[in-house]
């Protein structure tokens, strides 16, 4: 389980998160919404450790990881597709992928499971990843990911830009993770139908905040719908 405790983190004098709590079981999805700028990508990268925290804790699987660099928490088990994809545009797709390899054990190889789940990697492996288009590139993005074999996987608007049919893909590959494989799954999202149809709970941030948390069947949706519009 992923726990967040209590956290605040400081850009210079701003304060970018302000005591926020949150948790991740192990094949539960947690959505976390929020309009632009309310913290939500700082604090997955705070989670991953690109970010130094000023106060509170991050613990995974029992153990406090608040300290270690983010190379360590990737081969603690956490996987993370930024939000923008970050992909090596200059690199194959299977390099990309490859690349991923560095926090998976000595010997390991891109899994069958990445081509499974995402055929179109399989068909242009010796494409570059700039070559792609958005929602090819947020495959690989979140394929790349997974070459890791991740426990929790942190997933930052993997629907930004992209096509109706790949979101489709994209949310059946999540439901998979979660579901069949058990994986603890974060999810930020701007678009609260998308999160609905996936997440156990949901979590709102405003201003740095969680003002909303709980169980997502439980949450009153116009409450929801209010924080992400005002």
């Amino acid at each position: 389980m992923l726990r967040v405790t209590s956290l605040d983190l400081f850009y210079g004098a701003a304060r970018c998160l302000r005591g926020v709590s949150l948790e991740a079981e192990p094949g539960r999805i947690l959505a976390v919404l929020g309009r632009n700028g309310v913290g939500k990508s700082s604090l997955m990268r705070a989670i991953m450790g690109l970010e130094r925290v000023a106060g509170g804790s991050i613990t995974w699987e029992g153990r406090d990881i608040t300290r270690l660099p983010p190379a360590e928490r990737a081969r603690a088990g956490i996987g993370y597709v930024p939000q923008g994809r970050e992909i090596f545009p200059f690199l194959s797709i299977q390099e990309n992928l490859e690349t991923a390899l560095a926090a998976a054990p000595r010997g390991a190889r891109v899994p069958t499971e990445v081509f499974e789940l995402f055929p179109v990697l399989r068909s242009f492996l010796r494409r570059r990843g700039g070559d792609l288009s958005g929602g090819q590139q947020q495959q690989l993005a979140i394929g790349r990911a997974l070459c890791a074999q991740p426990r929790l996987l942190i997933l930052d608007e993997p629907t930004e830009g992209i096509q109706p049919s790949i979101i489709k893909d994209i949310a059946r590959v999540i439901r998979h993770l979660a579901r069949d494989r058990g994986m603890a799954i974060v999810l930020v999202e701007q678009y609260y139908e998308f999160a609905r149809e996936l997440a156990d709970s949901v979590a709102v941030m405003v201003r740095g905040e969680i003002a909303l948390y709980g169980k997502a069947s439980e949450l009153d949706e116009v409450a929801v719908r209010r924080l992400l519009t005002v």
